[in-house]
């Protein structure tokens, strides 16, 4: 039976938008599931995500629903216990290996490495992630890397750029705030 752990609403920080946002943890694992309104390249988005995970955060599938006007997209992913990931039945060899997803319109899977990795304090990691960019839906792996700062704090860096974000995190190790980026307004 799942277990809701917790609520929240993200502000898009400095443009407008919105994400509201459920942790369930279910009986073989979790479950991260967001509704995401934005502007995706200057037009009004709304992006439904679902990202299933195993006991042990491993992702094991993802569905997202995007819709933009009149039109609605889709991808849907699978991850084999080997972390193989697919589409369909086609293998995507460029991710194979990868143990997490990040969504790159949600701060939400930044929680993926954050429990599963499990950092002490002054220790950190480097990743490979299947990277998701919007509005592509393209997946390509990105490499990340994430340091436990202190208790409520890791500071995390992409290949993508020189910014080193120090990202604040609650109990459970979910964003409270990505610099520039994201805010948490309302937590239940």
């Amino acid at each position: 039976m799942p277990n809701l752990q917790r609520t929240l609403l993200w502000n898009a920080l400095p443009s407008a938008g919105t994400e509201y946002f459920n942790l369930w943890q279910e009986d073989d694992g979790w479950r991260l599931e967001g509704d995401v309104l934005l502007a995706l390249n200057g037009y009004p988005a709304k992006v439904h995500y679902d990202v299933r995970c195993n006991a042990q955060w491993e992702t094991r599938a993802v569905d997202i629903a995007m819709q933009s006007g009149a039109a609605t997209r889709t991808l849907t992913l699978t991850v084999d216990e080997r972390k193989r990931w697919y589409i369909g039945e086609d293998e995507l060899r460029r991710v194979r290996g990868c143990t997490d997803v990040d969504l790159s319109i949600t701060p939400s899977t930044n929680l993926l490495p954050i429990r599963r990795l499990n950092l002490a304090i002054g220790e950190s990691m480097e990743v490979t992630a299947a990277w998701v960019r919007f509005p592509e839906l393209t997946v390509e792996p990105l490499v990340q890397k994430y340091i436990h700062f202190d208790p409520t704090h890791y500071w995390y860096q992409s290949e993508l750029g020189d910014n080193i974000w120090n990202l604040e995190v609650d109990d459970l190790g979910l964003v409270r705030r990505y610099p520039d980026l994201w805010e948490s307004s309302v937590v239940i």
